[in-house]
């Protein structure tokens, strides 16, 4: 799970969620962590908002890119990353995987590019936006070979992003279900994962919206 610090408290919603449905291991792609063991090593510019020098491009999350080491990480098996501003409601264990597929994704269509989102940070508009914000890394697929610590260091993000290294029939789908983008796409009719991709009631700052009513309870704050 992606990890930020301005956005702790929803990193512990979203721990505390999955819990209710499994004991499963929760790692944190903490990228400080990571820059710190050699293993993460992209240069970014931190004066104002953080900028991706590979990528020409601002970053809004401090795990924009690291979420690409997780099957590095995880080595073998199945291996699910997620967002941290999500509140599960359903075992990610229930997933429909494939195993002939080297990573599973919510196939979200094309959103547009105007506005803002998470902490008043620019939306960008890349090829497969959202996809890589739930995605299940099956590890021993040899096409994930393909991708590289060189890769994940030094390539553009919006590359990355992209899984750029998987030809087409090697990315499997997942019922929408598994990755809502809360207030962005249609509600499914039983939401398993509930992605706050344009913030929440963790923010000091936020308005509020629409749904807001689910990280609240899952923070225990509701009513």
């Amino acid at each position: 799970m992606g990890y930020d610090e301005r956005e702790a408290e929803a990193y512990r919603v979203a721990v505390r969620s999955l819990a209710k449905f499994t004991k499963t291991e929760v790692t944190p792609i903490d990228s400080a962590r990571l820059a710190s063991s050699g293993l993460f090593r992209r240069p970014l510019d931190r004066r104002g908002r953080m900028y991706d020098l590979y990528s020409n491009a601002p970053c809004s999350t401090e795990f924009a890119i690291s979420r690409f080491l997780t099957p590095m990480l995880a080595q073998t098996g199945w291996a699910l990353f997620v967002d941290c501003d999500v509140v599960f409601r359903g075992s990610p264990l229930a997933m429909p995987l494939d195993d002939s597929k080297a990573v599973m994704v919510v196939k979200h269509r094309p959103l547009p590019s105007e506005g803002t989102k998470m902490d008043g940070q620019a939306q960008q508009a890349y090829e497969r936006k959202n996809w890589s914000s739930v995605v299940v890394f099956n590890c021993d697929h040899p096409a994930n070979r393909r991708l590289t610590l060189q890769d994940v260091n030094e390539r553009p993000g919006r590359d990355l992003h992209a899984f750029y290294w998987l030809h087409d029939d090697e990315i499997g789908e997942l019922p929408p279900e598994w990755n809502w983008l809360v207030n962005v796409t249609p509600k499914p009719g039983d939401p398993k994962i509930c992605h706050f991709t344009n913030g929440g009631s963790w923010l000091p700052d936020w308005r509020g919206a629409p749904y807001d009513e689910i990280w609240l309870e899952a923070a225990g704050r509701h009513g």
